[in-house]
């Protein structure tokens, strides 16, 4: 691997301060989750909450995408000696797009509400969220202009604390405010949006890395469409696929919300920790580091096809016994193959802007979402929730594949998928089958998640094996 061994030090330390920070923000996104359900339920408060908060993670995830775009430019502009500037003119053309849908949100909340849920009930509690979550999502894409700019000055610590500081204290204050409604969520989340910006953003303007633009929106709006327009797309396939799953009744686009938490949680620790030692491998036309992933994505279903019943009631309260935490669990399974589709679509897309492939990004974002409309129209058809959760997989399939076309990685991907899933799946059903058939669910899951581990290190699968030799030369 090129580079000194101070860098590849320095590029393990970002990844790990990037990774705990990761982690901290989905695991208070999950503790917020469990909050919710147990005060609430799930039922059309909850239901509302996920309207809205679906559309605030959609915004969010144009603030981490943006990371990948803006990030070289200000590595450039800074060896340069106009980091400045270029900050200023970034936040200057952020503002075309951004103002736009926080007025919406503060002018317009039961407008916005009824294009996101079908039910009255719902629609109300969103409309009292929404003037809180657009704005605050607006806050989190300011904020990653400014964790870009503190990363081109070499400072990856001071955002790692603002997000992890932002996250810790939005669960402290839906705690203490649960009591008013669901509408304590709104507030927690814009309290974290307003930290994870202020912090990053003192320290940036204290190194004087903030200044007036030099140059006009016009190019940079380009980029900002190739570098988010799909990252955005993948996560309205969530959004679409909620809006579905609210025509099936009270309750269900809850159910659905939890469980792609639950599998977003995985993909999100996975691909962050992964992202660092995949690019490598993958620019030379190798996937082996995925197989890592695939592994833990196989462990976890094993875990809540058996046990899901259990871990809902336990994670979530009472209203997810019995069959609404089996139905939950079973959606965790059956959005295993999304996660697996996820987690190389995030390790691939970089590697778009590493070549200069990126202009077509945009027409492919458009025609994802119009796929996955058809899509899960379909899945709903014919399976119901099921339904919906295989239409994510199927459409984020179809968005790597067109990933991996201009790479020239496709062919040797899906052989390599392929073979990764007939490893890994064939590993989960027999430590977890054979665990399942003569034990209770909680001891079966317990006992097979070990038997796979075990069996994976005795075995050491070329996949894994080489993906571990990888990881620890940059060590």
């Amino acid at each position: 691997m090129q580079g000194s061994p101070e860098a590849r030090r320095s590029a393990v330390g970002s990844g790990i301060l990037t990774g705990i920070s990761t982690a901290a923000v989905s695991a208070s996104a999950a503790v917020a989750g469990a909050i919710l359900s147990r005060k609430f339920g799930h039922g059309v408060k909850t239901d509302g909450f996920f309207a809205a908060y679906a559309v605030y993670i959609a915004l969010v995830l144009v603030a981490n995408a943006l990371r990948v775009v803006v990030l070289p430019t200000f590595a450039r502009a800074r060896a340069d000696g106009r980091l400045a500037p270029e900050v200023g003119a970034w936040s200057t053309a952020l503002a075309l797009p951004v103002v736009p849908v926080v007025v919406l949100g503060l002018a317009a909340p039961h407008w916005v509400a009824g294009l996101l849920t079908p039910s009255s009930g719902a629609q109300d509690q969103a409309a009292h969220l929404i003037p809180w979550l657009l704005p605050a999502a607006g806050a989190q894409i300011y904020a990653g202009i400014a964790a870009s700019a503190l990363a081109a000055l070499d400072d990856y610590g001071t955002a790692a604390f603002g997000y992890a500081a932002g996250a810790v204290a939005s669960v402290v204050a839906i705690l203490a405010l649960v009591d008013h409604g669901v509408r304590a969520f709104g507030w927690g989340i814009a309290l974290n949006a307003a930290i994870s910006l202020l912090v990053p953003l003192g320290v940036l303007v204290g190194r004087r890395g903030v200044g007036f633009p030099d140059a006009g929106p016009g190019s940079r709006l380009r980029r900002l469409a190739e570098g988010v327009a799909l990252p955005f797309a993948l996560q309205g396939l969530y959004v679409i696929g909620l809006r579905f799953a609210s025509g099936l009744g009270e309750g269900r686009p809850t159910t659905f919300s939890y469980a792609y938490l639950i599998a977003a949680l995985l993909v999100a620790v996975t691909a962050t920790s992964l992202a660092l030692v995949s690019s490598v491998p993958l620019a030379r036309d190798e996937l082996t580091p995925e197989h890592a992933g695939r592994h833990v994505v196989a462990a976890a279903a094993g875990v809540f096809a058996l046990a899901g019943e259990r871990v809902a009631r336990w994670a979530l309260g009472s209203s997810y016994g019995g069959g609404t935490g089996a139905q939950l669990g079973r959606l965790v399974v059956y959005l295993a193959p999304w996660m697996v589709a996820s987690v190389a679509v995030s390790v691939t897309f970089p590697l778009l802007f590493v070549r200069r492939l990126t202009r077509f990004l945009p027409l492919l974002a458009v025609g994802i979402l119009g796929l996955h409309v058809l899509v899960e129209w379909a899945g709903r058809a014919a399976f119901g929730l099921a339904g919906i959760a295989a239409g994510m997989a199927v459409t984020t399939g179809v968005t790597l594949a067109a990933l991996l076309v201009p790479l020239g990685s496709l062919t040797q991907a899906l052989q390599g998928l392929l073979v990764a899933a007939a490893i890994c799946g064939g590993l989960a059903a027999i430590a977890f089958g054979l665990s399942g058939v003569v034990l209770d669910a909680v001891a079966a899951a317990f006992v097979g998640l070990v038997v796979y581990v075990l069996v994976l290190a005795s075995w050491r699968p070329v996949g894994l094996r080489s993906a571990w030799t990888y990881a620890r030369t940059l060590r």
